[in-house]
């Protein structure tokens, strides 16, 4: 596709890209076109694409790159369509973000699912293809074997929910250590911010808050506590906290705990019991509900899978 999104490719490829020296699996990346060849990007560079859609039936993965961000794109042609479509009948995943979402809808393969697109396209998806559900609040939409993320940045969030989802959160937290990024953000988290840069020192006191809670998971924790810590009223800590993250200080918390119960799953051989306890939630029949709401299997079963013991 011409105009294809240099930043978008970047991050994609950064995300799965070769980190055996740091233990972490191997990926093999390739990158794909209708035509191969000389492909312009929408910096202007030119982009040498050795591969055709043929080598789409070699992939795990399918991640649909989006192209000019400002506009939906084009339809795909029907040789796209039908490469993507066979991938997924083959049993490869399917991914899009930003104006990717548009080529995957053109596939049929959201249809009568949920999906995400740029919030400020979220209506142009919804007009162009009603048979998808279009969310133009969130992150990124998990359908299973079809997921879809928002504009460009969260690609990155799409990418290391899925590294969580089929590798564990350890070797999604270490990558997302290696990049500098923030390792887990909801896909339920807005994915617009009213005010997305501080404004003054309180927004200093809440990164400083945030912080503290992190070291603090074992303990009980209550929306009202953080406000004290942060010298503010509930009230105000709240609605401060969700201008600031897109979230709310439970869900934020929430998020946390079952982040570290999974990476404590994978590194550690601590029972259940003490991980609970560890990370705040204190009920094991509390952590297992969670953890099949989030995972859709309990916490023995995460650790079967997952483990790196």
């Amino acid at each position: 596709m011409q105009g294809v999104s240099a930043f978008s490719l970047g991050l994609v490829g950064k995300v799965f890209a070769d980190r055996t020296r740091l233990g972490l699996p191997a990926f093999e990346f390739f990158v794909c076109a209708e035509r191969p060849g000389n492909v312009r990007t929408d910096l202007g560079l030119p982009l040498h694409v050795e591969f055709g859609l043929n080598h789409l039936a070699r992939a795990d993965l399918i991640i649909v790159i989006p192209a000019d961000d400002a506009a939906p794109p084009d339809a795909p042609s029907s040789a796209v369509v039908e490469a993507i479509r066979a991938a997924r009948e083959r049993g490869s995943i399917v991914a899009s973000f930003c104006t990717g979402s548009f080529v995957l809808a053109a596939t049929g393969l959201l249809d009568g699912r949920r999906a995400t697109t740029h919030w400020s396209l979220a209506g142009d998806l919804a007009t162009r293809y009603p048979a998808v559900t279009v969310m133009p609040e969130v992150l990124y939409v998990d359908e299973g074997a079809v997921v879809t993320g928002a504009g460009a940045a969260a690609g990155i969030d799409l990418c290391l929910h899925l590294l969580r989802r089929e590798h564990g959160a350890a070797i999604a937290n270490a990558i997302a250590r290696e990049i500098v990024v923030a390792p887990h953000r909801d896909g339920g988290q807005a994915q617009y911010i009213p005010v997305p840069v501080p404004t003054d020192g309180g927004d200093e006191r809440l990164a400083g808050v945030l912080d503290w809670a992190r070291q603090n998971l074992d303990k009980p924790l209550s929306v009202n506590d953080l406000a004290a810590q942060a010298l503010m009223s509930p009230r105000t800590f709240a609605r401060r906290f969700r201008l600031a993250t897109g979230t709310t200080p439970y869900a934020w918390l929430r998020t946390r705990r079952l982040d570290r119960a999974e990476e404590l799953l994978e590194i550690t051989d601590l029972q259940v019991e003490q991980i609970a306890h560890q990370v705040g939630i204190g009920s094991v029949s509390v952590l297992r509900e969670l953890f099949i709401q989030r995972r859709g299997v309990s916490p023995r079963a995460y650790r079967r899978a997952f483990s790196r013991l």
